[in-house]
């Protein structure tokens, strides 16, 4: 029982956290200029990515008799906020824009790292989170190789 309980909050913070960073790439969004289509582009697919992984995940805890969360995390909350105040600072240049993309990531890899790192997970479990990470780790490296790339 305390393993199931134990993989249904492992799998509902990963719900809220994918959520964040749904919430993030749209918010990022918003701060590109018209010449950044391409980042736009690709923003848009990783909300959706992260959609698909929260509707996967909430399958998973509903499999086991629970009710999987809907919101945010409160860190993710505080991250958007701070996003906000900096952006009213520093203005939306693609360069700033990308490196709070990749804070966003960083946390979000971590939180996979975290919960692969259980011993007790399901193995049904531990391969849907370890699919999704690739992915996630995918989308860090591309979003850090775009920061980089800018002088």
């Amino acid at each position: 029982m305390a393993t199931t309980e134990n993989a249904v909050e492992i799998l509902n913070d990963l719900i809220k956290i994918n959520n964040d960073r749904i919430d993030g790439f749209e918010r990022a969004s918003t701060e590109l200029s018209a010449e950044d289509l391409d980042l736009r582009n690709l923003f848009t697919l990783f909300a959706h990515d992260s959609r698909g992984n929260a509707q996967e995940l909430m399958a998973a805890v509903a499999l086991h008799g629970e009710t999987p969360e809907s919101g945010n995390s409160v860190t993710g909350t505080l991250h958007r906020t701070w996003l906000n105040v900096k952006a009213t600072f520093s203005g939306h240049d693609r360069k700033s824009i990308l490196q709070e993309c990749e804070r966003g990531e960083d946390a979000i890899k971590k939180a996979y790292q975290d919960a692969l790192a259980d011993s007790n997970l399901p193995e049904d479990v531990r391969t849907t989170l370890l699919q999704q990470q690739q992915k996630i780790n995918e989308g860090h490296d591309k979003i850090k190789a775009l920061r980089d790339s800018i002088a």
